[in-house]
């Protein structure tokens, strides 16, 4: 399977390797694990024993005033930049902004960034993280289903106890692409006093009904794949081809028409193939969205898929209405989207501009050029270097 990068949705799909090759030297980075004892949910169910893996950049200074948390995607994971081994196919997502005298400078903040609860990876070595295909402590069996609602309010809980684990009171930048916009702009909201800055990137503050319906049609195949069993199926045949079949769904969402048809055009998947001739014969685009989701759901878990499919859907920032959760940010915000993004559309990014500034927050906004539609976010977020450095100087 190819490594690759998405924003809200695959992490590690082909057709993102398209991006162009990584930078010929990358930091090393470690995987570090925090534990929780417990950890009580926004549902009013408490979790034993949670453990979260998260990684470093640069240093924490003796103020401890220089920490920047960057917050994942869907299918992200806390892997943001630099490489875990030199042989790696590619280094962290946002490596483009982060690291020595990038954007982001590891010279002078420290970045942290962990994986989220029900973390879509479950079964990726390099993840750590709870939820549904966890072991119960109290029955030694995975919670399956019975693993209680958990919303990005739980992500941002967790996180914020990983941050006073370190001795740090508040944070010099929030920051995250897609969902981790969501975390961002949930942390500004809940936490005002604990975040100097914000950059949420492709994402609004409010899950709304487009999003809502699009994350349901995500979920669609592994509901109807009869192995997924109401989510009993830890110890048997797992769904692998409907959460195959959401992932594919899920990686073209994130695209662009624009760039389905520079890269694909009409091309067949195989040569001499001609689809015309049977429903074996396929288009090259079917056959690599269909190669990419089966090759995620191999380090996935369906029943993840499905509990982040609800914590975005139940998303408002601050818990409340939407204008309520803006006007409790006080944090500058440096938004940045992409005109072609499908899953979170420039009529909802100037929405919540607006609402920002109806708050009274100080709000700037970039906007990126490209073809990826919301992989923009990912892809070419070093487009806007010079305005995140400014933005930190500031």
């Amino acid at each position: 399977m190819t490594r690759s990068l998405t924003s809200f949705t695959l992490a590690i799909t082909a057709i993102a390797a398209l991006a162009g090759p990584a930078p010929a030297q990358d930091p090393m980075v470690e995987k570090k694990v925090f534990e929780l004892a417990s950890f009580a949910t926004q549902s009013g169910r408490t979790l034993k024993n949670v453990k979260v893996g998260w990684e470093s950049y640069g240093t924490l200074n003796a103020e401890k005033s220089n920490a920047v948390l960057i917050c994942h995607f869907f299918s992200g994971t806390s892997h943001a930049a630099g490489k875990y081994a030199a042989a790696d196919a590619a280094p962290g997502y946002w490596d483009a902004i982060i690291g020595p005298g990038k954007a982001i400078d590891t010279t002078k903040h420290f970045v942290l960034s962990s994986d989220t609860l029900v973390n879509l990876g479950a079964l990726d070595p390099r993840v750590t993280t709870t939820g549904p295909a966890t072991i119960d402590p109290d029955t030694g069996r995975p919670y399956g289903m019975n693993f209680p609602i958990v919303t990005i309010r739980d992500f941002v809980e967790v996180q914020k106890k990983l941050v006073e684990s370190l001795g740090i009171k508040r944070l010099a930048l929030v920051a995250g692409a897609s969902m981790g916009a969501l975390q961002t702009y949930e942390w500004a909201a809940s936490h005002p006093d604990m975040v100097a800055r914000i950059m949420p990137v492709i994402g609004y503050a409010e899950a709304d009904a487009n999003l809502v319906a699009w994350l349901d049609i995500w979920a669609s195949p592994i509901r109807l794949d009869p192995k997924w069993n109401g989510g009993d199926y830890y110890g048997k045949e797992p769904p692998l081809a409907g959460l195959g079949q959401a992932l594919k769904i899920v990686t073209l969402h994130a695209q662009h028409w624009d760039w389905a048809n520079a890269t694909f055009a009409r091309k067949w998947a195989k040569e001499g193939e001609d689809p015309a001739r049977g429903f074996d014969k396929r288009f090259l685009i079917e056959q690599t969205l269909d190669n990419a989701g089966a090759g995620r759901a191999k380090v996935s878990d369906a029943n993840h898929f499905l509990y982040l499919v609800k914590a975005n859907q139940l998303f408002v920032a601050g818990g409340g209405t939407l204008a309520d959760g803006l006007k409790r940010i006080k944090a500058p915000a440096l938004l940045i989207s992409s005109p072609k993004d499908l899953v979170f559309p420039p009529g909802g990014i100037q929405a919540t501009i607006d609402g920002l500034k109806a708050g009274g927050g100080a709000v700037e906004h970039v906007t990126l050029t490209g073809n990826r539609g919301h992989l923009d976010g990912v892809l070419s977020l070093k487009q806007a270097e010079t305005q995140i450095k400014g933005f930190l100087a500031r």
